[in-house]
């Protein structure tokens, strides 16, 4: 699976053997070969996009949750919204946004304190085309949303009612600041524009040292000098060299244009 490896920076060692059999056996099924080695040859054809899509699809983590380390939300407001300008746009990326409810959460947090007369706006990537999918939607099932506040859930969140009994969706004011789009992180960025802050959290741990580092050095091109950037608190940055000075645990702030 070394094409996949280099196509998405998944890292496959030999721990993750027996997962990779049982999650891809499928699209051999699909492809109507019954070898793994046939598989591999159609993943190497770079012609075969769609097929490298469904495996990144299947084998990339999507584990999220609304609200996850809220900590990082407090650091949030008081060290961004309460002291950044008022007639400053403010726009904010959630670079590993999986199905999209941490971006949805960090709009919750920006809609209470600023409001919609300041113009906010969050971006959200993932690797995974099924996971921007579901985060564009905005639909979630209903069990979600314990981890949501309980006056967020009241401002933010719509029950579903007839075929959406069992599901919530979120309001339309939160959705319309949000937008989300397929990004690899380990290739050549888009034109995404600048951000003041990025959330990249949970994420480093799918990636060996040399991917961990170029996809830091990647976001941190779109980082504004002075802007923060937020990692998971079971991940660290160290022996990188990297213009960041440590804020709070897994709060960093970029100190120079890279």
């Amino acid at each position: 699976m070394s094409s996949l490896y280099h196509e998405a920076g998944i890292d496959l060692g030999p721990s993750r053997h027996m997962l990779v059999i049982s999650r891809l056996r499928k699209r051999l099924v699909h492809c109507h070969i019954d070898s793994f080695d046939s598989y591999t040859g159609i993943l190497a054809n770079p012609e075969n996009t769609l097929e490298r899509q469904a495996v990144i699809d299947l084998l990339s983590t999507n584990e999220t949750y609304f609200f996850r380390e809220s900590d990082h939300l407090e650091v949030l407001r008081s060290r961004v919204l309460q002291t950044h300008p008022r007639g400053q746009s403010l726009r904010i990326w959630s670079a590993a946004s999986s199905s999209g409810e941490e971006a949805y959460s960090i709009a919750m947090v920006l809609s209470d304190f600023c409001g919609y007369t300041v113009d906010w706006k969050i971006f959200g990537s993932d690797v995974s085309k099924r996971m921007v999918k579901q985060a564009q939607s905005g639909l979630y099932p209903m069990q979600r949303i314990d981890a949501i506040p309980q006056d967020y859930r009241k401002l933010y969140c719509l029950k579903g009612i007839g075929k959406y009994t069992g599901s919530f969706l979120i309001d339309s004011r939160i959705r319309d600041r949000c937008r989300f789009d397929l990004v690899n992180l380990v290739k050549p960025l888009p034109d995404l524009g600048s951000f003041e802050v990025i959330f990249f959290r949970n994420a480093l741990i799918y990636f060996d040292d040399q991917t961990k580092e170029s996809i830091i050095r990647r976001l941190l091109s779109k980082l504004r000098p002075g802007g923060l950037l937020f990692i998971g608190h079971s991940e660290s940055l160290k022996r990188m060299d990297l213009p960041l000075e440590l804020i709070t645990p897994t709060t960093y702030r970029k100190t120079a244009a890279d």
